[in-house]
């Protein structure tokens, strides 16, 4: 009998205690942020129907569904209908499209976004709203893999929905901004830009080739450069003279007050008719303002770590309003959060003009730019805090009830399973990194005392049981 190679597949990973424990300290910190501003915590499943999910995420989103076969003998139910009928060319170029939905009804969760929006309509009878929610879980994804990009990766989703208020955009800037210090990353760039001001960059251009071309080649702009972007516009029919006013309105400086002044100034000169204001970018700048003055009445004091970004532009098939993105500017890495308002979040499951606003936070980068960093604490990966060292059987006997007692005090203990010699139980305490071993002999069981010794200085202190307790719950 052949020995299988143990594998995984590709794009996904295992994760060892101390990694678990390390994940679990951001989720933690996420979700006191989340719940601390009021939102409350929901789960849908794994497999969605793939008639919920195809559709949602563009063509090329479609292609990264992972689909799940029908269980039992799917071909014998369809009465071989998939082996037998007729195959034409043109099937054969639909391919997947025309066997798939006899052999596949259901797929894999792609991201939180459109689960949510399922669940808010199937519920909408019972929901209060405003109605804001988090979740904590894993997606998948058919994607190439590669560093900060992997098939199955956790989601951290806040959305709030039934409200036009601002007041949710300016709460998700605070957010974001909690969790970020709270991790330690405060080098970091919360992007904001707006829907609207983007279409009135386009109505500044006058008109040439098309919206989806322009946002298409700005979102490029940090990758290729100026020079890329206007070799792009030029391909796709956009002249010299309309690129240059490009890059005269997305070239505004200052801070984010004198961006909104300046940028306004350009619409202006441009001609952009300030009077259409469901049409151009007036009303995207207004918003901006607005959200800007609430973060101000909030005693907001982190604006350095804030930016009016005019080249974000990230999402613009389904946001309607503000845009959000978060880069963490001493890590070589992409966006670690990203979201934005949408006017229509519940339209495709046929509930209309649910405006809602939300974003999201990728575990998994937060996680590479913490270990590159090394900002993780000592005692993140750390579970047990006290490690009972176990000298003889009477020893054991006696210290159960020393372990029960530290348990029930909260402070995560155990005690070493085997009786023997300190050195190999010293090892196991320091290979866990658990941070105190708490050891009786016989000298010390006479008197009713104990011996705390500190692992990282060695340090030992000797206490009574209600000193100990003390000490471990500081």
């Amino acid at each position: 009998m052949s020995v299988q190679k143990p594998s995984i597949p590709q794009g996904t990973r295992d994760f060892g205690p101390a990694v678990v424990a390390r994940r679990n300290y951001i989720f933690g910190i996420i979700r006191r942020v989340f719940e601390k501003f009021g939102y409350a915590p929901l789960e849908t499943p794994t497999l969605e129907n793939l008639s919920v999910l195809t559709g949602k995420y563009g063509e090329e989103g479609d292609q990264l569904l992972f689909k799940v076969l029908n269980s039992g003998n799917f071909l014998k139910k369809q009465k071989g209908d998939v082996i037998k009928e007729e195959v034409t060319p043109d099937d054969l170029l639909a391919g997947p499209k025309k066997v798939l939905p006899k052999i596949a009804e259901k797929g894999l969760r792609y991201d939180l976004t459109v689960p949510f929006a399922r669940y808010v309509v199937m519920n909408r009878g019972t929901l209060t709203f405003p109605f804001k929610r988090y979740q904590i879980q894993p997606v998948w994804r058919a994607d190439r893999p590669q560093r900060g990009r992997y098939r199955e990766f956790y989601q951290c989703d806040a959305d709030v929905v039934g409200t036009d208020s601002l007041l949710c955009e300016a709460e998700i800037v605070l957010m974001m901004s909690e969790v970020l210090n709270a991790l330690g990353l405060t080098e970091h760039t919360i992007k904001i830009n707006h829907r609207r001001v983007l279409g009135a960059i386009y109505q500044a251009l006058g008109g040439e080739g098309t919206e989806t071309d322009l946002f298409t080649a700005i979102d490029k702009l940090d990758k290729i450069g100026r020079d890329g972007v206007e070799k792009e516009l030029a391909g796709r029919g956009f002249s010299e003279e309309a690129t240059v006013r490009l890059f005269d309105l997305l070239g505004v400086e200052g801070s984010f007050e004198e961006k909104l002044e300046r940028l306004l100034a350009g619409f202006v000169t441009a001609g952009v008719d300030a009077d259409n204001a469901t049409a151009d970018g007036y009303k995207g700048l207004q918003d901006l303002k607005r959200v800007l003055d609430y973060l101000r009445d909030f005693g907001f004091d982190k604006f350095e770590n804030l930016d009016f970004d005019v080249t974000l532009a990230r999402g613009l098939s389904y946001y309607t309003g503000c845009i959000f993105e978060i880069k963490i500017n001493n890590v070589n890495m992409s966006s670690v959060s990203g979201g934005g308002r949408y006017d229509n979040l519940t339209g495709a499951f046929g509930l209309p003009g649910v405006s809602g606003v939300g974003f999201s936070f990728g575990v998994d980068r937060l996680y590479d730019c913490l270990e590159e960093l090394n900002l993780f604490p000592p005692n993140a990966a750390t579970t047990t805090r006290c490690l009972v060292a176990n000298f003889d059987e009477e020893g054991e006997r006696t210290m159960l009830s020393v372990l029960r007692q530290l348990r029930e005090t909260g402070i995560s203990s155990e005690l070493y399973p085997e009786t023997g010699k300190l050195g190999r139980q010293f090892k196991y305490a320091d290979a866990k990194g658990i941070p105190f071993v708490l050891l009786q002999g016989s000298e010390e069981r006479a008197v009713g005392q104990f011996k705390l010794k500190t692992m990282s200085t060695g340090h030992e202190q000797t206490l009574t049981l209600a000193e100990v307790l003390a000490e471990l719950t500081k």
